[in-house]
């Protein structure tokens, strides 16, 4: 079996994806790998374990809380799991929007690109994650990030916005114990955790409930 094999074994096993689906995580793959010479999207030894490194690790995003169709995805880069969390909802027939956060130009461009030629609802957002959550009013269900910041630093970007009807859905280290004690220094955390299906030392953490000690 070869890595494209055991990537779309391990999706199937998290949840039902179309073949549809499927054939359009094929040609995000290949852009990813068009686009990578230039843009170095992702770290070069990952490349040939995509479908296991990369897209069925963002898969368990989507797998984590699927009843969000709304998502803001922080610091993007090459767009996982934002981009892989809109194909699986284009595929639910639903009015869905993803919402991608990423200050680098070319990789903005990149995240466009997809998003078009995949005719998926994305809209890119080429700014800071500070300014562009500050006055936030559109709908949001879910926020996802994956190796973006500690865990205290993703409480300080969404904590306006996490409620009993938003959540956010991380991908965390394997010093994920070490940033919960330090987060929990500053704010009041009430959250899930899952071990991943990519890597039994890494976390997939759902935070619930947050609010600032200080405040």
């Amino acid at each position: 079996m070869d890595a494209k094999e055991r990537g779309i074994e391990l999706i199937n096993s998290m949840l039902p994806v179309s073949r549809e689906s499927l054939e359009k995580l094929g040609r995000y793959e290949a852009l990813v790998r068009k686009w990578q010479p230039a843009q170095n999207l992702v770290a070069p030894k990952t490349l040939d374990e995509i479908w296991v490194r990369h897209i069925a690790d963002s898969v368990q995003i989507y797998a984590a809380y699927p009843q969000a169709r709304h998502w803001i995805d922080l610091g993007s880069g090459a767009g996982f799991p934002g981009l892989v969390t809109a194909i699986l909802l284009a595929d639910t027939g639903e009015d869905y929007s993803v919402h991608m956060i990423e200050s680098n130009g070319r990789k903005g461009a990149f995240l466009k690109t997809v998003a078009r030629e995949l005719g998926l609802n994305v809209v890119v957002h080429g700014d800071r994650i500070e300014s562009v959550l500050k006055d936030w009013s559109g709908p949001v269900d879910a926020f996802s990030a994956r190796a973006l910041a500690s865990l205290d630093k993703l409480c300080s970007f969404v904590h306006p916005h996490i409620c009993e009807t938003c959540v956010g859905v991380f991908h965390k280290g394997r010093d994920f114990d070490r940033e919960l004690r330090e987060a929990s220094v500053s704010w009041n955390i009430d959250l899930v955790q899952q071990v991943s299906r990519t890597d039994p030392e890494a976390r997939i953490v759902i935070l619930r409930r947050l609010s600032p000690k200080n405040a």
